[in-house]
């Protein structure tokens, strides 16, 4: 009994300290990635209405040959996304559509919230396993914190060596969206459209209008 608590004791120092020194790295901006292949597998987490316009023209910007194969996570009900990257596509077949609970509508209190974000967090848990991901992109929409979440944590336990890129929503002037208030700790690089937001996220890039 006493072998099987030291072990425990053990496991549970080592997990944290593994979580502390992802954070430090995170927080030093300290994103470095060392993939063996030339492509990166790439996910796109997908908002709804100016969310998936902002991240799809994003996408536009970026070589399709070297973020590849792509993988978009939508929401369930989200209907209208599905169409438009469908239209921003253009055609090829390189791409998978997953889709998730929704780990908050519009309007739902927070307190609900938090049980609909273990259920679309737990959902999200096969998904990356099996595409296995080497980034990831978001730009502010509630389904993109269940994927990331679970991201860090793979990534915590050596299951995962996965970046996430996160673009705070051009609609964001002077105050950061709750996702982007969560995200500014787990999210390696952490962009900002406004130079107003400056002042309110410690570790923000700012490069201009990039959506």
């Amino acid at each position: 009994m006493g072998v099987i608590l030291y072990l425990a004791i053990s496991l549970i120092a080592a997990f944290i300290m593994r979580v502390f020194f992802l954070f430090y790295k995170i927080l030093k901006s300290d994103c470095q990635l060392i993939s063996p292949n030339t492509c990166l597998r790439t996910i796109y987490c997908i908002g709804s209405g100016g969310h998936t316009t902002e991240l799809l023209r994003l996408m536009s910007h970026l070589d399709s040959k070297k973020f590849q194969p792509r993988l978009f996570i939508l929401a369930k009900n989200d209907i209208s996304s599905e169409v438009k990257i469908q239209e921003a596509v253009d055609g090829s077949d390189d791409y998978t559509l997953y889709r998730i609970p929704r780990s908050r509508n519009v309007k739902q209190s927070y307190m609900t919230s938090v049980f609909t974000t273990i259920y679309a967090t737990l959902s999200t848990i096969p998904i990356l396993y099996k595409f296995k991901p080497d980034v990831i992109f978001c730009n502010g929409p509630g389904t993109c914190i269940p994927v990331c979440l679970v991201s860090f944590l793979m990534r915590c336990f050596f299951i995962l060596d996965c970046r996430i890129v996160f673009i705070e929503s051009l609609c964001r002037v002077q105050t950061l969206s709750l996702s982007g208030i969560i995200l500014q700790f787990f999210a390696d690089i952490f962009i900002i459209q406004w130079p107003q937001l400056r002042h309110v996220c410690f570790r923000a890039k700012y490069f201009g209008r990039l959506t």
